[in-house]
């Protein structure tokens, strides 16, 4: 995680609509599930809004609702952190509408190469297990961030090291590649997170007319 100088106006809100909705459902879901459904009958959301591997409990929304569910206080405060800390200014840059665009498509296409992942696990006689969370989302954001705003100064929290948003960028997407293929941290869905940021990189080309594929208006950014 990393905190970066913000360059914003005062007059911007400090939380822009689609982030401030993104987080009232996400805060919400957790909520409810911790505290307002019976022991008992907690799994329900997981069964239904969690992402499954196809052939085992696997519904098409799930592609999109697992990134409404967390796991724990730690795992939503921290997406939640990088959602607000990276996407708000690209929310004020770009609109409200393309930033949900944005950040609906990274979940999707996050959520397309996991279960992707899941199945082939599944399929070679693993267990089946959930996916949850918004991390693939966020990763697209802070690929988009790196690309919007290269130069900007952003610091490490752990530990607090000051380096460019693009060099930030490039380590994460290191990181998750290494960690992913090596398996050395289980438990967490690595190329999901990548995922997030090839399908976020690929909306921003197409937006900028680099893709085969035209947009009918080049987003200039």
């Amino acid at each position: 995680m990393a905190a970066y100088d913000s360059r914003s106006s005062y007059d911007n809100p400090a939380f822009p609509p689609v982030i401030l909705n993104i987080m009232i459902g996400c805060i919400g879901l957790f909520v409810l599930r911790m505290f307002f459904i019976p022991p008992g009958t907690r799994d329900v959301l997981i069964q239904w809004l969690a992402l499954w591997p196809a052939g085992f409990n696997f519904y098409p929304w799930q592609v999109l609702t697992y990134g409404l569910l967390h796991g724990g206080m730690m795992h939503l405060f921290f997406n939640m952190l990088a959602l607000w800390m990276f996407g708000r200014e690209l929310e004020l840059n770009w609109g409200s509408k393309r930033f949900l665009m944005y950040f609906l498509f990274c979940v999707i296409g996050a959520g397309l190469i996991q279960l992707i992942v899941a199945t082939l696990h599944f399929t070679n006689g693993g267990r089946p297990y959930p996916t949850i969370g918004a991390s693939g989302g966020t990763f697209g954001i802070l690929l988009a961030f790196g690309m919007m705003f290269p130069r900007r100064q952003v610091m490490l929290l752990f530990p607090p090291i000051p380096m460019e948003a693009r060099y930030f960028v490039m380590i994460f997407g290191g990181l998750e590649l290494f960690l992913g293929v090596s398996n050395l941290q289980t438990g967490i869905a690595h190329f999901a997170h990548l995922g997030g940021m090839l399908f976020g990189f690929l909306l921003i080309q197409y937006w900028r007319g680099k893709l085969p594929i035209k947009p009918k208006h080049r987003f200039y950014f």
